[in-house]
């Protein structure tokens, strides 16, 4: 999913004209986000509504571990399962990118790479399509010259779609964990840590 970027030696009107795609579409704008508590989750209807999807794929991303619940990954004694805001958000991402044609393989490529991201390093990114591959831009820059190559058919602004969740989930009361979960600077460790308990046993 990295970027690479060749500069090509074309007519400045030809970027001009990649600048003015990129900021009409909202591809430029680089948010400024505060990281939400991960202790905090939503039961599996509020992230539905949120991300745009059906009970159905919901249940079938996380049995396939495409987008599992991190908060609280499966119900019992504790409660239901519940999905932290970064879960949703990479929900909604999956969503859209399905609904622009792209395989679910390359999805489950694009997630696998932005489940070692931080999640304020998320609202930084956007993902550009050819609507074959799937690439991950972190500066305006790289999202000019992907339009100016031919190869961003379309994008989605990942600090766009934070702002969008932000508020569907203003109104929500999410629910925090009795014991708040031990989290340090890199989210996914954390998630990665309780996936390896579950297998475990």
């Amino acid at each position: 999913m990295a970027v690479t970027s060749g500069k090509r030696q074309e007519a400045p009107g030809a970027r001009r004209s990649a600048i003015r795609r990129a900021g009409e579409q909202g591809l430029l704008c680089e948010e400024d986000v505060v990281a939400l508590p991960m202790d905090v989750g939503y039961r599996g209807p509020t992230a539905c509504a949120a991300a745009g999807i059906t009970y159905r794929q919901l249940d079938y991303w996380a049995r396939t571990q495409l987008v599992e619940p991190s908060v609280r990954p499966e119900e019992g004694a504790g409660g239901p399962s519940l999905y932290s805001f970064r879960d949703i958000l990479i929900l909604k991402v999956v969503k859209r990118l399905l609904d622009t044609g792209i395989s679910l393989q390359q999805i489950r490529t694009a997630v696998g790479h932005l489940r070692f991201r931080s999640t304020v390093d998320l609202a930084q990114i956007t993902l550009m399509s050819d609507g074959v591959s799937v690439y991950e831009c972190t500066s305006p820059g790289e999202v000019v010259d992907l339009l100016q190559g031919g190869q961003g058919v379309f994008g989605i602004a990942l600090g766009r779609v934070w702002r969008e969740l932000e508020g569907s989930l203003n109104e929500v009361q999410g629910e925090r964990l009795a014991e708040p979960l031990a989290t340090d600077s890199h989210p996914a460790d954390e998630l990665e840590r309780r996936r390896r308990e579950r297998k475990t046993g």
